[in-house]
């Protein structure tokens, strides 16, 4: 009976801590302290309030309900980020804890999975990916090799705006940059010698701008579990997503035969079909990736993805504001053509010397960044947001358009003011958390030097061969200067920007 009772014992001590525990976990449950959430409507949760800008009506909501806020966008909880001190925590100090990626949008079975590649979770493909888009696709070295075809594309397009020049014919710049950045990539990408049969420059722009719509939707299936799907197909949203993915694939598939074939005439410089081809046939130090002709095309997706319209689109918003404010233009070209003198053209060379048109850029990017919401992350694990408990597979998303327009950091922050620069260290490097166009931390754009490379050369061309003036009958005040709305990735301006060059190199 005693040795009955001894077995007992330990069975009668474990049963209260189990209990006990059982009430800290309710408790915990109970005492959850959530970020502030406005009210919502069943099934659709939070999205009737987004409008046609989503990153503006983001911004509103948040100056009621605080820089922390809780929304439920779709399926799964969202957390928006809307201060420095917020983005902070969350990218630097919990980076780890949110450094992952949720799954796509869309259906969930696609013939073509490269695209589910792109949106890889943190783990030890993830690193080894960006060891690869680091160390070799996008080093210093790797981007200055590229320096040749960036030049020869911002030369061409001077030699049309000259010719419109001879007539006083306005320029569509909104649909010249979008072509320079977009032949720019081509060539990086897939080489100058290749020739896509059916799939030129421009269709490939299209498409590639397509596919960013539709990874930036919202999808039924992601709104409505177990049934978004048929609605999906009823609306034509999975043939769309389905379409545009063959068609990327085969044209993905279609360069990389190209670079195999032993009829391929050898490039001065490998473009980047080339350094991952090398990467796959020698698989050294790179054995986590395992890279296959799967993952190259989800690497050319992202390349193309974040490089064609972004640097388009902070052109494009430079010139406007310039256009708009022509005492800021006329100190901006009296710099570029002091420091380059007669030369006739800018060199990448020379773009170090242009501090003013560096400060341009900077104001560019905080007051118009291309990517308004920094891409989601999704938390591996519990955290706290200035006191706000964030629990595991919830997302967030910063809103770096918020960010870059906080009275509290930005003195007169919807003024276009680039002296605002002025011996004033701020960067876009990741470290200064009320100016975060590229992001920050493990998910910061790896691309951001070839980015600001682009931008600084096409621009300070402009700037130098020609004076800009507004088509007949228009003043500045006339410029339109609202947001494109709709459902994409980045966002540019509303109406074409056309202006007037005159020749002056």
């Amino acid at each position: 009976m005693a040795f009955h009772t001894y077995l007992l014992l330990p069975l009668l001590l474990i049963l209260p801590l189990l209990f006990l525990m059982k009430i800290k976990v309710i408790q915990r449950k109970n005492n959850k302290n959530l970020p502030p959430s406005p009210p919502k409507l069943p099934i659709v949760g939070h999205l009737h309030l987004l409008g046609e800008l989503s990153h503006q009506s983001l911004f509103k909501l948040s100056k009621k309900y605080g820089p922390v806020m809780l929304l439920h966008l779709g399926g799964i909880p969202t957390v928006i980020l809307s201060s420095p001190e917020a983005a902070k925590t969350a990218l630097k100090v919990h980076d780890l804890n949110c450094c992952s990626r949720p799954s796509p949008a869309g259906p969930r079975r696609l013939t073509y999975n490269f695209r589910d590649i792109v949106f890889a979770p943190y783990g030890d493909y993830w690193r080894e990916m960006r060891k690869i888009c680091v160390l070799e696709l996008f080093s210093t070295k790797r981007v200055q090799s590229y320096r040749s075809i960036r030049e020869e594309e911002v030369e061409s397009l001077m030699n049309f705006i000259t010719e419109c020049s001879t007539s006083s014919t306005p320029v569509n710049l909104t649909e010249k940059l979008f072509a320079l950045t977009a032949s720019m990539i081509f060539k990086i990408a897939f080489g100058k010698s290749f020739q896509g049969s059916n799939f030129d420059n421009h269709r490939f722009h299209e498409v590639i701008h397509e596919s960013e719509a539709l990874l930036g939707s919202y999808f039924a299936s992601e709104c409505f579990p177990y049934v978004g799907w048929i609605i999906d197909r009823i609306s034509g949203m999975h043939q769309r997503l389905e379409g545009i993915f063959k068609e990327l694939d085969n044209f993905f598939q279609q360069v990389i035969d190209d670079h195999q074939s032993s009829e391929r005439k050898r490039q001065d410089q490998d473009d980047i079909i080339d350094v991952l081809l090398k990467i796959v046939k020698e698989q050294s130090g790179f054995g986590a990736a395992m890279l296959t002709e799967v993952n190259i095309k989800a690497v050319l997706l992202n390349v193309f993805l974040a490089g064609v319209d972004t640097g388009a689109i902070t052109m494009l918003w430079a010139m406007a504001e310039l256009a708009k404010k022509p005492e800021l233009m006329k100190k901006a070209q009296d710099e570029v053509r002091n420091v380059i003198g007669d030369k006739g053209k800018v060199s990448e060379n020379d773009t170090d010397q242009l501090q003013y048109l560096k400060m341009i850029i900077k104001e560019t990017l905080r007051l118009h960044p291309p990517a308004p919401l920094l891409i989601p992350r999704e938390t591996m694990s519990h955290f706290k947001i200035n006191g706000y408990d964030i629990f595991p597979k919830m997302l967030i998303q910063v809103n770096a358009w918020a960010i870059g327009r906080d009275p509290e950091y930005w003195e007169n922050p919807e003024e276009f003011i680039p002296e605002r620069f002025t011996n004033n260290s701020i960067d876009f490097k990741g470290q200064d958390f009320e100016f975060l166009p590229f992001g920050s931390g493990r998910r910061i754009c790896p691309g951001m030097h070839m980015g600001t490379t682009t931008v600084e050369l096409g621009l300070a061309n402009l700037l130098y061969r020609f004076d800009w003036k507004l088509p007949d009958g228009m003043k500045e005040e006339d410029l339109n200067m609202e947001e494109k709305a709709g459902i994409s990735l980045t966002i540019s301006k509303k109406t074409d920007l056309q202006l007037v060059p005159i020749k002056f190199y």
